[in-house]
């Protein structure tokens, strides 16, 4: 991470320390209380993630995190056990690896859930670039590693406008070629300008569009059912 492009990032943060000190803060106080107001709906989804499908309740995968570091990300399992044995690691739109509780628990986001736990630990931030696996992480060029001075994030702004990407490569020939040299770079570029005009309150608002984008997909969903059914909108 020492290279001369991610200094402007680097130099960028550093005129922000207690807006990164009260980031934290935040971080700790609200998914602390997060979890245990939710503790409830942890227990009825896990039990609903059994009952679904063999498995255990938890997916868990090694991702990267700030300055390079590694971390078990946490999330409920949405897909059938070793999906990632016979597939990509990407996650398609339709993909049969997918279990039926599952596409439910991804469609409002409740399997990122657990990710509470991680943000508590120090590992993750409401807010931040996606964490990647090593596999992706290693195509970085020196620019891209800037996003690496924070921890990573739940949501971001590349989060919210790459939501519907399993649509964008369900139809490659290579997911994994369409992912690096597409995807991937779009969503790094929203990434390093969210660094370098970093702001508490902007993650702030990030945060409040995030809860919009899913609540405005959940209400999609719902019409297209009514639609479906033949109701009258």
């Amino acid at each position: 991470m020492r290279n001369d492009s991610v200094l402007p990032y680097y130099n960028a943060l550093k005129r922000h320390r207690w807006a990164i000190f009260f980031k934290r803060i935040f971080d700790i106080v609200v998914s602390l209380a997060l979890l245990v107001v939710l503790s409830p709906l942890i227990v009825i989804v896990g039990v609903l993630i059994r009952l679904d499908s063999e498995g255990p309740v938890f997916f868990k995968q090694i991702r990267v995190t700030q300055y390079g570091q590694m971390f078990k990300i946490i999330k409920f399992r949405t897909m059938v056990v070793n999906a990632d044995k016979f597939g990509s690691l990407l996650t398609l739109e339709n993909d049969p690896r997918i279990t039926k509780i599952g596409s439910k628990l991804r469609k409002y986001r409740i399997d990122e859930i657990p990710q509470l736990i991680n943000i508590l630990k120090g590992e993750m931030s409401f807010v931040g670039t996606r964490p990647q696996v090593v596999k992706y992480v290693d195509k970085y060029t020196d620019e891209m590693k800037a996003t690496l001075l924070l921890p990573a994030g739940v949501t971001s702004e590349a989060s919210i406008k790459y939501k519907d990407e399993d649509k964008i490569i369900a139809n490659a020939d290579d997911v994994d070629t369409v992912y690096e040299k597409i995807i991937l770079p779009g969503k790094m570029k929203l990434n390093l300008e969210s660094i370098k005009n970093f702001s508490f309150l902007r993650e702030l608002g990030t945060m409040v569009r995030t809860v919009l984008v899913v609540a405005g997909g959940k209400k999609e969903s719902v019409k297209r059912e009514k639609r479906g059914k033949g109701v009258n909108m």
